[in-house]
Formats: structure tokens, sequence, C-alpha cells
């Protein structure tokens, strides 16, 4: 496979961006609760953004990611106020990077880069500049452009025409499940980062790969 692809991809949120570390900032707006809220936000903005793809309700990630944060607070027993909600949702933008990110990202030589996500731009491109790895990045590739999320075929060939590549030139890597079960069925080659040592999805699709981290992608940039 190595030999053969030529644009390597990367999902941002759970894969380079830790979105848990979000907890410190909440557990100070709301003291003993930032994991509950964290993990409760973090779930419903997936469920979200998978429930407006079907309604054909779409709304920018952003929105999506403010609504799950309400609906965890208000979960959790506490108090929605526009200061707090703005403070956390501003945290998006200062994720903190995965400790290998960065190690691995150096490594890169004449390979093409690219991040994919369902995140919309004005959370993205913040977040990248903010962690100073923009410039790592060939493409920056938002669903929002085209008001897709991700796990869709449309999504993913909305990716592929960025690229300028063949799906089996293309490696992708996600630590979700579901990111990585959508891009193997639509071919790309892809390497689930599976951070949280959980099962593969029983879907019958399984990924190309399995690492714990980003780490072995070096042997790949550097070949």
């Amino acid at each position: 496979m190595q030999s053969t692809i030529k644009a390597f991809v990367f999902d941002v949120y759970g894969t380079l961006f830790d979105v848990h570390s979000i907890q410190q900032v909440a557990n100070e707006i709301f003291p003993g609760k930032g994991t509950e809220i964290s993990q409760t936000w973090r779930q419903k903005q997936i469920e979200y953004s998978f429930l407006r793809q079907l309604m054909g309700q779409y709304k920018s990630f952003k929105q999506v990611t403010k609504d799950a944060l309400v609906y965890s607070l208000t979960l959790h027993d506490q108090k929605v106020d526009d200061e707090s909600v703005k403070r956390l949702i501003d945290q998006y933008l200062h994720l903190d990077l995965y400790p290998e990110v960065i190690d691995v990202l150096t490594t890169k030589g004449d390979q093409k880069l690219a991040v994919f996500s369902n995140g919309s731009r004005d959370m993205l491109e913040p977040l990248l500049d903010n962690a100073k790895v923009n410039s790592f990045f060939d493409h920056i590739i938002s669903v929002d452009d085209i008001k897709n999320y991700k796990p869709t075929p449309a999504s993913y060939m909305h990716a592929l025409n960025h690229l300028g590549f063949n799906r089996e030139e293309v490696l992708f890597m996600s630590s979700n499940g579901w990111d990585i079960t959508g891009a193997k069925s639509f071919g790309f080659h892809t390497a689930w980062i599976n951070r949280g040592q959980l099962p593969v999805e029983v879907l019958q699709l399984h990924p190309d790969n399995e690492w714990e981290s980003l780490v072995p992608l070096k042997e790949m940039l550097t070949a």
C-alpha cells in the first residue's frame, strides 16, 4: 500500500486534537462537572451532525457544537448562560494537540498532506492557526463547503475532488470508527487511530490499519 499512497488525509477532532482537553475550562466554570460535560458534549455533537444530515436540516458545525453544549449543560443540571457558553465555544479554537502530532508532521517530505473535517471553517481554520500547524497541510477541506457531513459518500467525494488523486491513492486517518467506516466504504485506504482502544465497528468494513497513535505514520512519511 505504501508505494501507492499519494495523499495523507487527517480527520481533525479526536485525531489531531484532543476534544476532551476542554475539560479543564469546563471544570473552572462548572467545578467537578468538566468530565461529564465534555463527554456528553462530544457524544451529542456527533449525534446532532448525523441527525441533521438524515433530516436534511443542515447547520454549521459551530451551531451543532453550541447546541450539543447546551444539551450537555442542561442534562448535568448546570446553568446555561451566554458567557459560559461563549467561553467554552471559544475554547474549541484552542484544543490541545495530541503529544505526537508535531513530531509526526515535521517528518513530512514532499508528500501531500490534508485535513478533512466536519468542522466549519470558522472553527477549523482558527484551530489550526492557533496550534501553528496549518503550514504542514496542502489542503484544508471542510464539509461545510458542500453542506454534507461525513460519513456521507458525497463528503468523501468532496475531499477527493480537492486532492485530485484516485481513491486508492489516499490514506485517510481518523480516531472515529464511524468516520473510518465511511471512508473505507468510499474506497479510501484507512488507518484507524484507536486512541480509546475500542472494538472495530461491526459493519463489515474493517480499517486497513489500526494504530494507537499517529506514530506509525512516521515510517511511511520518511520512506
